[in-house]
């Protein structure tokens, strides 16, 4: 089995928002126990093109934010991967274009490229783009692990739920600090 970590919508316009900063502590820890033990990384970004040709006005979580033109352009700050992070130049940046991470992506033809099998998820937000992709990679037969604590929410009580109740259904749920003691565990 070959897992990868899954690290999304941690970019600048997102994981910058107040309230998110122990998701975002969370998540460096996954990065780094993930990095010790060489399973690949690969980070999900949202962007799109100048004037948002890829958003049609009947999509509404993505169309008040091509109205607004708020700059979530490919090669502007907000959709860049938070300086924390760094991602380094073995790792795999994504571009999406919805909110699951595999929508409007390379993301599956990247992971059957690396022989990956198994995802450990870590984003911004529950109820976006984890829950989204923690339901298409379920259906695309991944195994699948969901890291709590570096999964943040607006609403703790969605995250409450998702993590509890829904993607316990699809998915191994754990905190950062379980799934590296496994991992060292494991060695």
């Amino acid at each position: 089995m070959t897992t990868a970590l899954l690290l999304m919508d941690f970019q600048n316009g997102i994981a910058g928002r107040p309230g998110f900063e122990p998701v975002v502590d969370a998540a460096d820890e996954a990065l780094k126990a993930a990095r010790a033990q060489g399973i690949p990384v690969i980070f999900v970004r949202v962007a799109f093109r100048p004037g948002y040709p890829e958003v049609p006005a009947s999509n509404l979580a993505f169309s008040a934010l091509a109205a607004g033109g708020n700059g979530m352009h490919h090669d502007q700050p907000p959709t860049q991967i938070i300086d924390r992070f760094g991602p380094r130049d073995d790792e795999h940046v994504v571009v999406k274009k919805r909110i699951s991470a595999f929508a409007g992506s390379d993301l599956e033809m990247l992971l059957r490229g690396l022989g990956v099998d198994a995802l450990v998820l870590g984003g911004l937000s529950t109820s976006g783009v984890v829950l989204s992709t923690v339901r298409q990679a379920a259906d695309l037969d991944y195994r699948l692990t969901v890291l709590a604590d570096a999964c943040g929410d607006g609403d703790p009580e969605v995250h409450r739920v998702l993590t509890e109740k829904v993607f316990p259904r699809q998915a191994a749920v754990t905190t950062v600090a379980d799934w590296a003691e496994s991992l060292s565990s494991a060695e």
